[in-house]
């Protein structure tokens, strides 16, 4: 943002709550969105941004695309097209030509260069800055005003083009007259706090200054635009930024401190939660999807209602200091030794001495001792064993007790100031704190976090319990896609291998046919069906003498009305990380004769030949989504494509809970970061991981039952993801385990049927949901396919009448579901106390309708199956419904409706 002194005055005061207006300006990238979609405006720097991604599509109403509409940059798009006799002057402090709005030529190229070319790459909405550069050039009055109206008439303009879109100006006080009808709001500079000269110091505002813009004030606000003020302050100063905001607050502004490079989130009204806990890891040896800090961690702040952020310290630089501010705490997870270890520690305390949490697990990073010290720890190097216990909190044996003989290096805490944890009498008669909460933060060394007995991993300590505490994470309301309406959520989706594998038992039958005939045509439920692209295809058949058939039962299939196609690649990838330049050797995939290896055919092309070849003639369904293959691990060049081409994807992780071994580490988490996207992953594993790679028994898909239930109970980590291959249809046993798990989970009187393209987005927007809190009142945005948030703690029930936007709350076990209408954002108020009102305690179906009018309630349902709906129902209210239930259930006052329909509606009327 290109500076003028620039101030205003208004006389309205304001008072900072969570129904105040926010703003944020941020040209720095990798966008956080779960920290910024609370704002009201959110201005980005469209060359930083990514526009593909989820949290811009989710949050892309409230985003506004930067662009200087007076100067241009040498290294700016189109700047190759700037013709010379447009340039009048330049800005030396910002080293930028400064262009004749006067020309209409210009205009012309503002529009085709400048504003097509983000519109197409999705940005709806626009701030312009450097209105008022025609200063440079313009010398008399005549020639100010002849700028002035060509400006006008270009922001009218734009107007006019472009109706839907939402536009902020900086300044251009003197044209609001003419232009107040084709803008939003006006933002301006430095009102308490601004920037001076050339090298942009920091300096306080005169009341000179200000005095100069009051008149230009009223006047836009008696327009009733928003007025977004920014001021600036040094990091160092940001103690400072609260009763700044407060000030500018009460003269009317929508307030946004910032340091002046506009590369922080910066401080509004309006304060994002922090969500993301930033998590150090060293993938020289291994890759995140295989380290602990992301297997075994990321459950753990997911189910805290946060999320992890991962850092390799191979590739990235540690953050500065500033950019620290979206962190919810810092967790240093290594497992071999790293270079730098002394910057590292360093730059640790520095982030501790700002506020910022650390948690160590197992080792310290191999920080020297001289940076130990400053953490109020001393760490010895010799060896000494076990002796005893002398002190185990409550925290530690949540799996498996810490062991005594195992030898280690002592760690010694020297302060007063903590809690331990662990503490073990050595043989030497030494003392070693092997976990322990710190001021800074805390710690678990090896001996108190993960045992591993024959390949499983087991916790010593409680790690919600640790983190929570270590990191002093606030209780969050949780975004939680486990659930919808009170219901876990139900979804089957199928991997294409073995689309013609010959059926057992039959002369002439593949799997693919068998599945049409025993599993799709029979349960009447959601199904998502993969296939193999050169399993069907004509041009490049994996099995030239099977191609036809593949194909025709494809086509049979997904002309079914209850399922939704999908691919799994093209050429069945095995290894993703050996996609380079586009190209994959053959050795790390399926040869079809003939084909050459792009991402384009392999994850595009399959989808484009569904939806125009195989789904019926006037279908409204999608083939939208990749099942990824092979070790389900994609790379950013894969993701990165996945997303430009709006392609949902899935597959990944590995749930495999049993009962055999029934530890949180065989829980995988919702999915994984890589950059700026999410590879989501699958509820629960496929039948291949419970036949043993499919070597037998055969039958072993049964046991995932078991698995569905552990990860229910005594917590709810996943949805029932009945994930399998096609080839399960080939064999008698497969094909009855397969049946005999869906018979089981359809007995179930409490699950939420859905296609896998529907829960996706659900776990999109868990990692993108931003929030604010001001005591018991919560507001939450970025909920468009996530409806469900899971309440833990002492207050975990909604007022109703304070939370208009709730529909329900459901008591499961020990925790609390509340479920939201189809808003996306959200106010919503906790407390104590159970409501006695009306309110939906389960359904089945999407909310499609929810109206109050007075004493009168009604709700609208919609689902895959006949709906089963549970309300609560206060005393003198008069429940009908249409059509008619076939049974109605009371317990209590809740009464559960049945109905021999897919949709349904409820009319509540009170005395």
């Amino acid at each position: 943002m290109k500076t003028f002194t620039i101030l205003i005055f208004v006389t309205l005061s304001l008072f900072g709550n969570l129904h105040t207006k926010s703003a944020m300006v941020y040209y720095g990238d990798n966008i956080a969105y779960d920290y910024v979609g609370i704002h009201d405006y959110i201005i980005v720097q469209p060359k930083n941004t990514n526009p593909n991604t989820h949290g811009f599509h989710l949050y892309n109403n409230k985003i506004y695309a930067y662009l200087s509409i007076g100067e241009i940059e040498k290294n700016s798009p189109g700047y190759l097209h700037v013709k010379k006799e447009w340039i009048a002057s330049n800005n030396k402090t910002w080293k930028s030509e400064v262009l004749d709005i006067r020309n209409k030529e210009y205009q012309d190229f503002i529009f085709k260069y400048q504003i097509e070319p983000l519109i197409k790459k999705g940005f709806n909405n626009f701030f312009f800055d450097t209105l008022d550069s025609f200063h440079f050039y313009t010398k008399t009055s005549q020639e100010k005003q002849k700028a002035q109206n060509a400006l006008a008439n270009f922001i009218n303009e734009f107007h006019k083009r472009y109706p839907k879109s939402k536009l902020i100006v900086n300044r251009g006080f003197e044209i609001i007259d003419q232009i107040h009808n084709s803008i939003t709001a006006v933002l301006f500079e430095s009102y308490y706090k601004g920037l001076k000269g050339k090298k942009l110091n920091y300096t306080d505002v005169t009341d000179k200054d200000r005095k100069w813009l009051d008149i230009y004030l009223k006047k836009i606000k008696n327009y009733n635009l928003d007025i977004i003020a920014v001021d600036y302050l040094p990091f160092e100063q940001f103690n400072k930024a609260q009763k700044l905001i407060k000030k500018l607050q009460q003269k009317g502004f929508i307030p946004f401190i910032s340091t002046k490079e506009l590369d922080i989130y910066g401080k509004s009204s309006k304060n994002a939660v922090k969500r993301e806990i930033l998590t150090l890891i060293n993938e020289e040896q291994r890759d995140r999807t295989l380290l602990a800090a992301h297997r075994l961690g990321a459950i753990i702040f997911e189910s805290l209602g946060y999320k992890q952020h991962l850092l390799d310290l191979n590739t990235q630089p540690l953050p500065s200091l500033a950019s620290l501010q979206k962190y919810a705490g810092i967790v240093i997870w290594f497992n071999i030794a790293i270079e730098n270890s002394l910057e590292l520690g360093k730059w640790l305390n520095k982030a501790s001495k700002i506020g910022i949490k650390i948690a160590f697990i197992n080792n310290f990073g191999f920080i020297p001792s001289s940076i130990l010290q400053k953490f109020q720890l001393t760490m010895k190097s010799k060896k000494v064993f076990r002796k005893q216990i002398l002190y185990q909190d409550t925290m530690i044996g949540y799996e498996i007790q810490p062991p005594i003989q195992k030898r280690g290096t002592t760690v010694t805490i020297n302060t007063d100031n903590f809690s331990p944890l662990l503490v073990y009498k050595n043989t030497d008669f030494s003392t070693s704190t092997e976990a322990a909460l710190m001021p800074w933060g805390g710690f678990i060394r090896y001996d108190a976090s993960i045992l591993t007995i024959s390949n499983n991993e087991l916790w010593v300590i409680n790690p919600f319990e640790f983190f929570k505490q270590a990191l002093r994470l606030k209780t969050l309301p949780i975004p939680d896609p486990t659930t919808q309406n009170g219901n876990r959520l139900f979804f089957t989706h199928v991997d294409g291998d073995g689309m013609v594998n010959k059926v057992e038992g039959e002369k002439d039958k593949i799997s693919g046919e068998q599945l049409y005939d025993e599993i799709l045509t029979k349960y009447h439920i959601p199904h998502s069906i993969s296939v193999i692209g050169c399993e069907i295809d004509l041009q490049y058949p994996l099995f030239p003498q099977y191609a036809k058939r593949a194909r025709e039962a494809a086509k049979k299939i997904f002309a079914l009305p209850n399922v939704e196609p999908a691919t799994h690649t093209f050429t069945h990838t095995f290894f993703w990380e050996k996609i380079k330049d586009d190209n994959l050797s053959e050795e790390y995939r399926l040869k079809p004769k003939g084909y050459n290896f792009s991402l384009k055919h392999e994850l595009l092309y399959p989808l484009k030949d569904i939806q125009e070849h195989l789904l019926p003639q006037k279908s409204t369904k999608k083939a939208q989504t990749v099942f990824w293959s092979g070790n389900c691990s994609p790379r950013l060049n894969a993701l990165d494509f996945v997303y430009k081409h709006h392609i949902l994807n899935i597959n990944g992780g590995d749930t495999t809970i049993t009962k055999t071994e029934p530890w949180l580490s065989q829980i995988a988490p919702f999915g994984l970061q890589r950059g700026e996207y999410y590879q989501i992953y699958t509820g629960e594993q496929n039948e291949n991981i419970y036949t043993h790679d499919w070597l037998g028994p055969f039958w072993g898909f049964k046991r995932v039952l078991e698995t569905y239930e552990l990860t229910n109970k005594p917590n709810r980590y996943k949805p029932i993801d009945i994930y399998y291959h096609i080839y399960s249809a080939s064999k008698e046993a497969s094909l009855k385990a397969l049946k005999y798990v869906f018979d089981h989970v359809l007995k179930q009187k409490d699950i939420f049927p859905i296609y896998t393209s529907e829960y996706i987005p659900k776990v999109q927007d868990m990692y993108d949901v931003s929030m604010a809190n001001e005591g018991d009142e919560w507001f939450i945005a970025g909920m468009k396919d996530l409806k469900n948030l899971r309440l833990e703690g002492k207050k975990h029930f909604v007022d109703f009448q304070k939370s208009p936007t709730t529909i329900g709350i459901t008591k499961f076990l020990t925790h609390h579901y509340i479920s939201l209408d189809n808003n996306q954002t959200h106010y919503i108020t906790l407390t104590d106390k159970e409501q006695n009102g009306v309110y939906i305690i389960r359904a089945n179906g999407y909310l499609k309708n929810h109206a109050k009018k007075g004493n009168s309630l009604s709700y609208s349902f919609k689902g895959y199956v006949n709906q089963r709906i549970s309300l609560h129902v206060k005393k003198n209210c008069k429940v009908s419904t249409s059509p008619q239930p076939f049974k109605i259930l009371k317990k209590g006052r809740i009464y559960t409706y049945l109905f021999h329909s897919k949709t349904a509606k409820l009319f509540i009327r009170c005395k």
